[in-house]
């Protein structure tokens, strides 16, 4: 069965409460992404905290020093979330830290699928994304990460040397890739988990689950 991170990008509770509902159902297993913008709203921490029966992505990507990113996961103790995600650029000894306290699922997150290797020259980077992601993930093995985030371009690499799970942003329903340099239709894309969130929560959520179901 195909396992599906909904990417609930959104402030509006409603909203959020529709995906939700909308988005049940047996053919696929599902569950949801909340990142900056949800978690850093009014009351979107609370509705996270209310959440029950649920697989739950609390994606803020940590990226700070070893006693900063050891209290931000403590903060969150009281949270009932199963993955929780760090940058493998805040080093390893923040990594092995981290994984040492969680009581949830550390997911090391790579090189942005919102980057290319001209961004990455920008930034000081004399390695291609390829080569920088194969290395990123033998930090996060170093580390005993229980996942990895990388682009679909970069599956394969990252299954040589990284052996738990993998979520894959960066997919789409058809053509349209929104903001993403390094995406992939869904149905070419061979990772544990996919992330998908304005193609299927755009217009009639039930109908884009179906056209997502149909294209995997």
């Amino acid at each position: 069965m195909k396992k599906i991170f909904i990417a609930v990008d959104t402030t509006d509770l409603k909203k959020a409460k529709r995906i939700i509902a909308q988005s049940q159902n047996k053919k696929i297993k599902i569950g949801y992404k909340f990142g900056l913008e949800f978690m850093n709203s009014k009351r979107g921490r609370h509705f996270v905290s209310k959440l029950r029966n649920k697989i739950i992505f609390v994606d803020l990507k940590l990226n700070d020093t070893v006693n900063t990113m050891l209290s931000a996961v403590k903060a969150l103790k009281d949270l009932k979330i199963n993955y929780l995600t760090v940058h493998i650029s805040s080093g390893l000894a923040a990594l092995k830290a981290v994984k040492k306290v969680s009581r949830y699922k550390i997911v090391g997150v790579s090189t942005l699928t919102s980057l290319n290797n001209k961004d990455l020259k920008t930034l000081g980077y004399n390695r291609s994304i390829k080569n920088l992601v194969s290395h990123q993930a033998k930090l996060a093995k170093r580390a005993g990460l229980d996942a990895l985030v990388c682009s679909p371009y970069e599956v394969d690499i990252v299954r040589k040397v990284f052996k738990k799970e993998i979520i894959t942003p960066g997919v789409q329903i058809g053509k349209k890739n929104y903001d993403q340099k390094r995406s992939m239709e869904a149905k070419k894309v061979n990772s544990d988990w996919l992330v998908i969130g304005r193609s299927v929560t755009r217009g009639n959520i039930k109908n884009n689950i179906q056209k997502l179901i149909k294209s995997i």
